[in-house]
């Protein structure tokens, strides 16, 4: 029988997360069981799941060996694409070089929740974002357009979307405006207000 439940919470963003073991073996697997956690400082999650064997995934072992976020076999010879290398992290780390969005990430720590099978059991792992790169030709107005991104969404079971419009709800005026938008001169200024406090 098909649970439903991977419908019910849709659409999910896809994460392309690469990693590299201690060896330097590259590693690059899709996950959308990913996301952002906050805006200010950024952190962002995903979830993998243990194989039927009772075995971690190779992302979830690289980034807890190497505290950076790729193990295995190259997955990026075997899809074709072309690498490029962090600029940030301690340990170079190959990313996607057609993305027009990619995330340096450090590792942060790693919630594990059991499961009632093998495949159940699952490895939340937190990271921080230490490099944000964005393409010039996906930035309209000094924002990311996502029109021109069309990011592909995971929808449950064998279902994917692309993101091709948008529309816009504008937050409630004043400060409220700034904590919804995550802005850090807003929180800079929060701040300056409790040591006049």
């Amino acid at each position: 029988m098909t649970s439903i439940y991977p419908s019910c919470v849709v659409p999910r963003p896809i994460g392309w997360i690469s990693t590299r073991s201690i060896d330097g073996k590259d590693n690059l697997a899709p996950y959308s069981q990913f996301n952002n956690l906050t805006f200010e400082l950024h952190y962002l999650m995903l979830s993998a799941n243990q194989t039927e064997h009772n075995n971690r995934k190779d992302t979830t072992i690289n980034v807890e060996t190497t505290e950076q976020t790729p193990y295995g076999k190259d997955e990026f010879t075997g899809a074709d694409l072309k690498k490029i290398v962090s600029t940030i992290l301690k340990h170079a780390v190959p990313m996607v070089d057609a993305s027009p969005i990619r995330l340096e990430c450090t590792y942060h720590s790693t919630l594990r929740l059991p499961g009632n099978s093998p495949m159940g059991t699952v490895d939340i792992i937190i990271g921080r974002v230490v490099g944000v790169h964005i393409s010039d030709e996906v930035i309209t107005d000094g924002l990311v357009d996502l029109s021109k991104v069309q990011p592909i969404a995971r929808c449950g079971y064998y279902s994917y979307a692309v993101v091709r419009e948008t529309f816009e709800m504008k937050p409630p005026e004043g400060k409220m405006a700034y904590r919804l938008k995550g802005s850090v001169a807003m929180n800079a200024e929060e701040q300056e207000e409790r040591v006049k406090r």
